[in-house]
């Protein structure tokens, strides 16, 4: 067990389960004081009570549930927005409430959330930005328009934290996996495979790894490994940066 971010304290988004939950375990391994904030009540109190944590219920797609949560006065050194949603459908059929929920929660959300946090890190001088980001926010898919809109926003959003936060010692960037092996991901597998009446592995394999070179999920504790290497030592002059684990998705 590591200890380089003792004394530090850490907020991750979306930490009840997949992704979240395993960034939380990753730094809290590492010796941070970790924050798992979710809307998922009972998850989240059950990631925090296995982390050794402690949990937050925000629902992030309310700007006054996200100032009313007083993140300013937390000491917050590590801020990790992993919180997402998906919703699947062709543009003129895309429900504008989902459309607007969406960027609510995966683009609107991290610049509050960063808001709340930088003067502290100012304060501090240091400071660890790392935003979930997704394949999809360099290439994009039919029917995601959401998604894929907040994922390429979010990457400019970290950039330009990354420029501001320069001088204060505050890095910015962003991690961006392909499919991962998450409850989300998971019940696309069996919705589509029920939809078209083939197995989860072929589902798998001939549709959502279709342009994917290394045949595979990516796991949950990959992506966690990953942030914990950009809040590590080492790193301060790593910002502004986006990191493929897409399986050489996007190298075609």
């Amino acid at each position: 067990m590591s200890t380089h971010l003792s004394g530090r304290t850490a907020l991750v988004t979306g930490a009840a389960s997949g992704i979240g939950r395993a960034v939380a375990q990753r730094l809290a391994a590492d010796g941070a004081r970790v924050l798992l904030l979710d809307h998922d009540r009972a998850g989240v109190r059950a990631a925090a009570e296995e982390v050794g944590g402690d949990p937050m219920v925000v629902d992030l797609t309310d700007r006054e549930a996200i100032r009313g949560a007083g993140l300013d006065r937390r000491g917050i050194d590590i801020l990790v927005n992993n919180a997402g949603i998906q919703h699947v459908a062709p543009v003129e059929e895309f429900d504008p409430d989902a459309f607007e929920r969406i960027h609510r929660l995966m683009l609107i959300a991290p610049f509050l959330l960063a808001r709340a946090v930088l003067p502290t890190m100012y304060a501090n001088g240091w400071g660890r930005l790392v935003h979930v980001s997704s394949a999809h926010g360099h290439r994009a898919s039919p029917y995601k328009s959401a998604y894929v809109s907040a994922k390429h926003g979010l990457e400019g959003l970290s950039k330009v934290l990354a420029l501001e936060g320069a001088e204060h010692g505050v890095t910015s960037n962003t991690v961006c996996p392909g499919y991962v092996r998450t409850p989300l991901v998971e019940g696309q597998l069996s919705d589509q495979a029920r939809t078209h009446g083939i197995t989860e592995e072929r589902v798998l394999q001939e549709v959502l790894l279709a342009r994917t070179a290394v045949k595979r999920l990516v796991e949950p504790e990959e992506v966690a490994g990953l942030v914990g290497m950009l809040c590590g030592p080492g790193t301060d002059s790593i910002s502004g940066s986006s990191y493929l684990m897409d399986g050489a998705w996007s190298a075609a």
